[in-house]
């Protein structure tokens, strides 16, 4: 890996800075077919050429050179002087097998069927309606339904997202007072494992759509907690399993808007013990004009499935609406807070 010293350049003016973000669509990718074609884990064997990486890939060589240098100028890896490029820091997280992986979310994010939500955005503006429903006629789930490929590849992303915010989440809430937790939504139960393991005590049930719990089961085996877990298909819509201490949801309540979020709460509502607790991890959105991921994830959620991130006071009106108080919101070390609520 490089690690040669570089000298600090100034701020780009703004005529060289706008220029790079009209061409940002290059970037994204870019990165996505450096992904794809598992670029990171051969530069992890040794550094290559661009000849070398596209014998290994079946690529046109000159052209995805001009790719790897277009990404070696942002420090997703690094060209040396006779041409050979090597992984960086960034890179890094485009390898599979890396701790944090990036790879899946990198490769679906370039994928043809999300490019063209991209495209619709305007349609979006507009109207308020999705990019996803003007793309291709149907809302993002039940697409991923008809597509097991891209619900595969959806999962695996979705998987990357949650192993650098688990630990994090786990780290940063006290479950010590809790018998039994309801993880929905809750995929293969990544979250809901890690906090099991993190509370020996605690009993857990995994919801979420029977496709999903079914190919959950081997997870949870693999993770050695599946005698603690209760397995339970439905749909949030229509109830979720009764009599827990705490509910959680993480990235779930910002893929639906207002009153779809409402009726999800509401039924865990109703079937949450009295003294209960609902815990919504998703990035709450700062005031002002602050950077944050939170901005960006929002408008892929008006452009995807109609939801939205929300601020603190919109988490407060949203939990309100729905029967509940806001007690607290918990930073974690990651972007990821932990929104605590109890019946009002």
């Amino acid at each position: 890996m490089n690690n040669e010293n570089k000298t600090a350049m100034p701020p780009l003016p703004p005529k060289a800075v706008l220029p790079q973000m009209i061409l940002g669509g290059l970037m994204q990718q870019s990165l996505s077919i450096a992904a794809k074609f598992g670029i990171a884990d051969l530069l992890g064997e040794k550094p290559r050429t661009a000849e070398e990486l596209a014998a290994a890939t079946e690529t046109h060589a000159p052209s995805l050179y001009r790719v790897l240098r277009l990404l070696a100028s942002v420090d997703i890896f690094s060209e040396t002087a006779d041409q050979r490029f090597e992984l960086t820091p960034i890179a890094e997280l485009l390898r599979e097998d890396a701790p944090n992986s990036m790879r899946d979310v990198a490769i679906m994010q370039g994928e043809e069927w999300n490019w063209r939500n991209y495209g619709e955005l305007r349609h979006s503006v507009k109207t308020g309606e999705t990019a996803q429903g003007r793309a291709h006629g149907t809302p993002l789930f039940e697409f991923l339904a008809s597509s097991p490929e891209d619900e595969a590849l959806f999962s695996r992303a979705m998987v990357n997202l949650s192993s650098s915010v688990v630990p994090p989440i786990v780290e940063a809430y006290d479950f010590s007072g809790a018998g039994k937790l309801v993880d929905i939504a809750g995929g293969h139960g990544f979250l809901l494992a890690a906090i099991l393991k993190a509370n020996p005590h605690l009993q857990g049930v995994l919801f979420d759509q029977p496709t999903v719990i079914d190919g959950a089961v081997e997870s949870l085996r693999k993770q050695g907690i599946n005698d603690r877990v209760e397995l339970v298909p439905g749909d949030f819509f229509e109830s979720v399993p009764a009599g827990a201490d705490i509910y959680t949801m993480k990235h779930i309540i910002h893929d639906w808007n207002d009153d779809e979020s409402i009726k999800i709460l509401q039924n865990i509502h109703l079937a949450m013990n009295e003294k209960g607790k609902v815990l919504i991890v998703e990035i709450v959105v700062p005031e002002g004009n602050a950077p944050s991921p939170s901005k960006v994830m929002d408008v892929q959620m008006l452009i995807a499935t109609g939801g939205k991130e929300r601020t603190e006071a919109e988490y407060r009106k949203l939990l309100e609406s729905s029967g509940f108080n806001l007690t607290r919101i918990i930073p974690t070390r990651s972007p990821f807070s932990i929104v605590e609520a109890v019946k009002g």
